[in-house]
């Protein structure tokens, strides 16, 4: 397939017949609403939702010494995890800046799976390759698996419906099998509710969405789009590449120091990232929980009380729980929590006040 030629999902059918929204996602033709945003929302959040996300990045480094060498690349430190547990890392720049944010599966200390973002798939398995040593291989498997997320309370059910896997921890992943075809089950997810991500085979997972949606709709869930996905995760705090993380954007500048060893000897970025640290002269993420009437976007510039500019939005929306705009910000360090801020939403001033996130309060680290 030519690289300039519009990707689809194993289940884009599925999605047509659904009456799916469908829009541009990094190269790949997705759904971004079926019912409707707010419902959508509305069932992750009460019940449960399924998401296809198989333009997801897939890609595996193998051979003896993988994880010695995956660790010596990515911020993370994989020395904190044991084979079948998951880890969200960052591959950076030599800058500090995030090349991409990516989730790594240690299968064993020579196998190590990557979910990285759609459109840095092969930027990761390019750096990747050209580092690595004698013995180590990198195999880009982008559409060798699809990945559908089943978020929400009722998200075990629907799993147990289907024979797989539940009850694993946070960030853990079993290898199962449905239908004896082989499917990866992880506790992990971008919504901040209770949920798991599947990965079966790239031409299993027409099979495996049509089982999974009948035993959504058995408990009241609904298949729901990116559009969903956004505000879920927005409503979480959660970081997206492109906007809250980039190539100029570090992980301090979106508060995910928690997710680089600084006690590791080396990774890619780690003396610039240091240098940051030591400074503290960069903005750093703040939310903005708005109290005016409006809905911030990104690009606003961000006043204080005196209208100087402080900060600029990253994202921005309508949370539908907290039926208000919410937004993530990038604010000059002098800013707090508390702190009375307008939000310029298109030449007209919009309160709010600076909050560190979550918005709203879910149960997903619960075991």
């Amino acid at each position: 397939m030519p690289a300039d030629e519009e990707k689809t999902s194993p289940v884009h059918d599925r999605h047509i017949a659904l009456g799916a929204k469908m829009a541009d996602f990094s190269g790949w033709q997705m759904p971004i609403e079926y019912a409707g945003v707010k419902a959508e929302h509305a069932a992750v959040r009460e019940r449960v939702g399924i998401f296809d996300v198989s333009h997801l990045g897939k890609a595996l480094v193998k051979g003896p010494g993988a994880k010695e060498f995956v660790n010596s690349c990515f911020t993370n430190d994989l020395n904190r995890i044991e084979p079948g547990q998951a880890q969200y890392t960052m591959c950076c720049n030599e800058r500090g800046g995030v090349v991409d944010d990516l989730i790594a599966y240690l299968k064993s200390d020579e196998e190590i799976f990557l979910i990285p973002n759609a459109a840095n798939n092969a930027e990761v398995v390019a750096m990747l390759t050209e580092a690595a040593p004698e013995g180590i291989e990198v195999t880009n498997q982008h559409t060798a698996y699809g990945v559908i997320a089943v978020q929400g309370t009722k998200s075990d059910e629907v799993l147990t419906a289907l024979g797989l896997p539940v009850g694993h921890n946070y960030m853990t992943f079993v290898e199962a099998t449905w239908e004896g075809q082989p499917v990866i089950v992880c506790r992990t997810g971008y919504t901040g509710e209770r949920g798991y991500e599947l990965l079966p085979q790239w031409d299993q997972t027409g099979a495996l969405w049509d089982a999974l949606m009948v035993a959504v709709e058995e408990q009241g869930g609904l298949p729901a789009g990116l559009g969903a996905r956004d505000t879920l995760r927005t409503e979480m705090g959660y970081a997206l590449h492109g906007n809250e993380l980039s190539t100029e954007l570090t992980p301090i500048m979106a508060r995910a120091g928690w997710a680089v060893g600084w006690k590791k000897e080396s990774f890619w970025g780690k003396e610039a990232l240091e240098a940051e640290k030591e400074a503290k002269n960069t903005r750093i993420s703040w939310g903005l929980d708005v109290t005016g009437r409006g809905i911030p976007r990104a690009h606003c510039d961000v006043k204080d009380a005196s209208g100087t500019v402080i900060g600029t939005v990253t994202s921005g929306t309508f949370s539908p729980t907290l039926s208000k705009g919410i937004a993530l910000a990038l604010l000059n360090r002098g800013a707090a929590e508390g702190d009375e801020v307008v939000i310029d939403v298109r030449g007209r001033d919009v309160a709010a006040v600076v909050k560190k996130p979550p918005f709203v309060e879910v149960g997903v680290r619960e075991s």
